[in-house]
C-alpha cells in the first residue's frame, strides 16, 4: 500500500474532512432536507393508498447499486484517514464499509429475489433482521464518529501505521458482517418475529422501528453538537434520509412492495449517495484549484527564469534614469563650485538630488531582486492615490504624446493589502504600454484609468486606451514571457505583471476596447476595513480626473 505522508495541523484546512461548510453548502443541505421531507408528505398522504406491482429484480438492482456507492465512499474516507490518521475518519470509513459489505447477505436472503425462501439457508426473519442490524450499525458508527472528533486536529490520531489500521478494520468489519449473516441465518428460527410473511410486516416490526428511529435521532443529535466541517454536515443529510427512508418503508403501510417501500429503498440510496457526490465534488473543486495554483506557479517560474541579458537589460533600464540624475546633478554641483564665488546653496540642494536618486536606484534594485525572489512588502494603502502617483511619474510623456487622461476612481474604495512598490510597477508598466500603443495612433488619444469594487468585494483596476489594440492571435500569448510586438522590447513587462499580480493573489486580465484599442484589468482582495476615501475625507491628490497631461 501507498504509504503517504502526514498532514501537518496547518495544512488540514485543505481536507474535505476539515473543511468549513459555506453558506451556499448549508442551503443546499438544507434545500435537499425539505425536498425529502416533501417526498414522505405526499407518500404518506395523497399518495399512499397506490399498490405498485411487485418487482423482485428491483431488490438486487438496488442493493448492487448501493454496494457500490457504499463501497467507494469507504475507499475516499479511507484515504484521507491515510493522510490526515484521524481515528474519528477511521470510524466512519468502517462505518460505511459496513453497510457495503452487509447489503450483500440482505440481498441473498431477501425472500423471492434469488429463490422463493432466499439464500445461504435464509428464514423468513433474516433478510429483515439483516436490515435492522445493518441500519443500527451504521447509527452506531456515526455516533462513534462524532465522539471521537476533537476540536484540537493533534488529538485522536493514528500513531501506527496507516496501512496496518485499514487492513485491521476492513478485517474486523468482514468478521462482523459476517458473524450477524452467520446469526440471523443459521439461528433464524430462534430470531422474534418482525415478518408475518414474505410481505407483511408484524406489530413487533413497528417497535423495532421506533427504537431505530430513536437511535438515528441521537445520532442526528450528537452529530449536530459535534459539528464543524462539510463532512459532517452532510452526514446529518445523510442521517436525515435515514430517518425518513425508516418512516417510509415501516408506516403507514406495513409491507413490503408498497409505494412507501420503494420510496424509502431510493431514499436509502440517496442517503448512501449524498457524501458520496460532495466527496466527489469536493475532490474536483480541489484538483481544479491544484491545477490553477501549479499553473501559476508554472507561469510565476517562467517570469523568473528569464535570461541573463534580458535580467541585465531589465535593471540597466530601471537604473538609468537615476544614473543619469546623479551624474547632470554632480556636473552642475562642480559648476557651482567651480564658480568665482561658489554658491554652497545650490551646491547643496544638487547634493541632495544626489542621494535622493541614489537611494531611488538602490530602491529599483531592490524592487528587482524583490520580483525575482517573489518577495513582499505588505502593507494596506489606498490604491487610488497609486493611481494620482503613477499619473504624475508618466506626465511628461502624457504631455509630449497629447494624450487625454480621464480618471474614474470610486472615492469609497477599501485599501488593499499588498507591496505598494511592485504594484505600482504593475500600473507604470501598464500605462507606460499604453502610451506607446496610442503614440503611434493618428486618432484621438484617450488613456483612461478606473478604479471600482467587485461583485465578490475585491477591488478592481482597468487601464484603457485607443491605441493600435492586440490582435486574436496574440491576446492568449501577450502575458508569456519573452513575447512582444515592439521594436526594442524585451517581452517581460506583462509576465512580471501578471507574476507580481498572482503573487498577490489576484488576476489580471485583458480584452479588446470599444471602439478600438486595449483594455487591462487586475482584481486584488481588498482589506475589508474602512474605505480610503473615509479616511481622507476627500478625493485623491494629485490626479487629474480630465486633463491633457
Amino acid at each position: 500500500m501507498v504509504k503517504l505522508a502526514t498532514v501537518v495541523p496547518e495544512e488540514q484546512h485543505f481536507i474535505l474532512s476539515s473543511l468549513a461548510p459555506s453558506r451556499a453548502q448549508r442551503r443546499l443541505a438544507l434545500a435537499v432536507v425539505l425536498a425529502l421531507l416533501v417526498v414522505l408528505i405526499l407518500i404518506e398522504g395523497p399518495l399512499s393508498t397506490i399498490e405498485p406491482e411487485r418487482i423482485y429484480a428491483f431488490v438486487p438492482a438496488y442493493a448492487m447499486a448501493l454496494f457500490v456507492v457504499d463501497l467507494i465512499t469507504a475507499v475516499l474516507l479511507f484515504a484521507q484517514f491515510s493522510i490526515l490518521r484521524s481515528r474519528a475518519l477511521l470510524v466512519i470509513a468502517s462505518g460505511y464499509l459496513f453497510t457495503a459489505l452487509t447489503v450483500i447477505p440482505w440481498m441473498l436472503t431477501f425472500p423471492g429475489a434469488f429463490a422463493p425462501g432466499g439464500l445461504l439457508g435464509a428464514g423468513l426473519q433474516s433478510a429483515n433482521w439483516l436490515y435492522i442490524l445493518w441500519h443500527a450499525g451504521f447509527s452506531m458508527f456515526i455516533i462513534a464518529y462524532a465522539l471521537l472528533k476533537d476540536a484540537d486536529p493533534t488529538k485522536g490520531l493514528w500513531q501506527g501505521s496507516a496501512g496496518a489500521a485499514i487492513l485491521s478494520s476492513v478485517a474486523l468489519i468482514a468478521a462482523v458482517v459476517g458473524a450477524a449473516t452467520l446469526l440471523v441465518t443459521a439461528g433464524h428460527a430462534h430470531l422474534p418475529r418482525t415478518m408475518l410473511d414474505p410481505v407483511r410486516f408484524s406489530t413487533l416490526r413497528l417497535y423495532v422501528a421506533g427504537s431505530q428511529v430513536l437511535l438515528n435521532v441521537a445520532a442526528l443529535v450528537v452529530l449536530w453538537v459535534q459539528r464543524r466541517s462539510l463532512l459532517d454536515l452532510w452526514l446529518m443529510v445523510a442521517m436525515c434520509a435515514h430517518l425518513i427512508e425508516l418512516c417510509l418503508i415501516v408506516f403507514p403501510v406495513p409491507v413490503r412492495f408498497s409505494l412507501g417501500w420503494y420510496a424509502g429503498r431510493l431514499c436509502g440510496l440517496v442517503s448512501g449517495s449524498l457524501v458520496l457526490c460532495v466527496l466527489l465534488y469536493e475532490i474536483t473543486t480541489l484538483y481544479g484549484n491544484l491545477l490553477s495554483a501549479v499553473f501559476a506557479r508554472r507561469r510565476e517560474r517562467e517570469a523568473r527564469l528569464l535570461t541573463g541579458d534580458a535580467v541585465a537589460a531589465t535593471i540597466a533600464h530601471e537604473v538609468k534614469q537615476p544614473l543619469t540624475g546623479m551624474v547632470t546633478n554632480a556636473d552642475a554641483g562642480l559648476r557651482w563650485l567651480n564658480r568665482a564665488m561658489p554658491d554652497l546653496d545650490e551646491t547643496k540642494a544638487a547634493l541632495d538630488r544626489i542621494v535622493s536618486d541614489g537611494h531611488r536606484a538602490a530602491a529599483v534594485i531592490d524592487r528587482v531582486r524583490a520580483m525575482f525572489k517573489g518577495d513582499l512588502n505588505r502593507t494596506a494603502f489606498d490604491l487610488n492615490s497609486l493611481v494620482g502617483e503613477t499619473l504624475t511619474l508618466v506626465g511628461d510623456a502624457l504631455q509630449k504624446d497629447r494624450i487625454l487622461v480621464r480618471t474614474e476612481l470610486n472615492a469609497q474604495l477599501p485599501l488593499v493589502i499588498g507591496d505598494r512598490v511592485q504594484l505600482q510597477q504593475v500600473l507604470l508598466n501598464l500605462i507606460t504600454n499604453a502610451i506607446d500603443a496610442m503614440a503611434v495612433s493618428d486618432k484621438e488619444r484617450v488613456l483612461r484609468v478606473k478604479s471600482d469594487i467587485h461583485d465578490d468585494g475585491a477591488v478592481r483596476v482597468s487601464v484603457a486606451d485607443t491605441g493600435t489594440g492586440v490582435s486574436s492571435q496574440d491576446i492568449d500569448r501577450i502575458f508569456d514571457p519573452l513575447f512582444t510586438k515592439k521594436p526594442g522590447g524585451m517581452g517581460m513587462g506583462l509576465a512580471i505583471c501578471r507574476s507580481i499580480i498572482e503573487a498577490h493573489s489576484g488576476r489580471i486580465l485583458v480584452a479588446p476596447n470599444k471602439p478600438q484599442g486595449t483594455i487591462f484589468q487586475f482584481v486584488l482582495f481588498a482589506n475589508g476595513a474602512t474605505s480610503a476615501g473615509a479616511l481622507r475625507g476627500e478625493q485623491p491628490e494629485n490626479l487629474p480626473h480630465s486633463s491633457h497631461a
